[in-house]
């Protein structure tokens, strides 16, 4: 219970997730622009997946260097062409000017299974193939074009580890990862990006009916006031949980998926550093 007059941790919480929404477009825009022209790359691929990360990244890389130097990619799978992600894909794409390209996915990936030596059925090995795949492949676009691969995390995916090492975190740069997903929906608003778009419940899309509040611990809105409290506060599990009134074995698990997945945002171990 919070007496009257005394101020939630929620409402702290809440408050360091509300973005300046124009500084924070001014801010990811000038990153976006100074590292592209920096890089001597003729644009920009992002991989257009029909929900907010992507939505909002590639609408960012538009304002910072044009349409014409932005490509969007849709690495979609056949039986996904008539569904909603992929409309809403495209639809953004057309919003916003740019050009699209369709890679299809299918034959690279069955091509793949059909030369493995190992047969496999399991779900999240092969979820974790195809999220490769289309790193794969969004860098062979990347590359016959002298462009740069824009990564669509979020600061609450990458910082419990929830995106897979050298797929969708093979990447040239994170112009989004400072963000939580409360925050890039609230900027997905303000962008413009259509309602069903940023409403839409996020799924990496692995596998049939593959959605992500499924394999967190929180929904986005109480794991991403759980985070804040963890690292931008730098509270005790203990202290969240009781402030918050969260389960703790729900904080303790957001807490061992930090830890257990630092090797996905760092650099390979070595024996000496350079």
């Amino acid at each position: 219970m919070v007496a009257k007059g005394q101020v939630s941790l929620r409402d702290v919480a809440d408050k360091r997730i509300k973005l300046d929404l124009e500084d924070t477009v001014r801010e990811a825009t000038d990153f976006i622009e100074k590292l592209f022209h920096k890089s001597k790359a003729s644009g920009i691929v992002v991989g257009l997946s029909g929900g907010i990360d992507s939505a909002v990244t590639c609408s960012l890389c538009t304002l910072a260097v044009g349409p014409k130097r932005v490509l969007g990619v849709l690495l979609f799978e056949s039986k996904a062409r008539n569904g909603a992600d992929y409309h809403d894909a495209k639809s953004l794409a057309e919003r916003l000017g740019i050009q699209t390209i369709d890679f299809d996915l299918d034959h690279a990936i069955t091509g793949f299974l059909k030369g493995s030596p190992i047969e496999t059925g399991e779900r999240v090995v092969l979820g974790n193939l195809k999220a490769r795949m289309r790193m794969s492949s969004l860098y062979f676009v990347a590359n016959l074009r002298n462009h740069l691969v824009a990564g669509t995390g979020d600061r609450s995916e990458d910082l419990i580890g929830y995106f897979t090492k050298y797929g969708d975190g093979g990447v040239d740069f994170l112009p989004i990862a400072h963000l939580y997903k409360t925050q890039v929906r609230q900027l997905g608003r303000h962008l413009g990006i259509p309602d069903r778009i940023v409403d839409k419940p996020s799924s990496p899309n692995l596998w049939d009916g593959h959605k992500a509040t499924d394999e967190l611990p929180l929904d986005y809105d109480l794991l991403d006031q759980a985070l804040v409290c963890l690292f931008d506060l730098h509270m005790t599990p203990e202290e969240v949980a009781k402030g918050l009134q969260i389960e703790d074995h729900k904080i303790r698990e957001i807490m061992s998926r930090h830890w257990s997945s630092e090797h996905k945002r760092s650099y390979p171990a070595m024996v000496r550093s350079w």
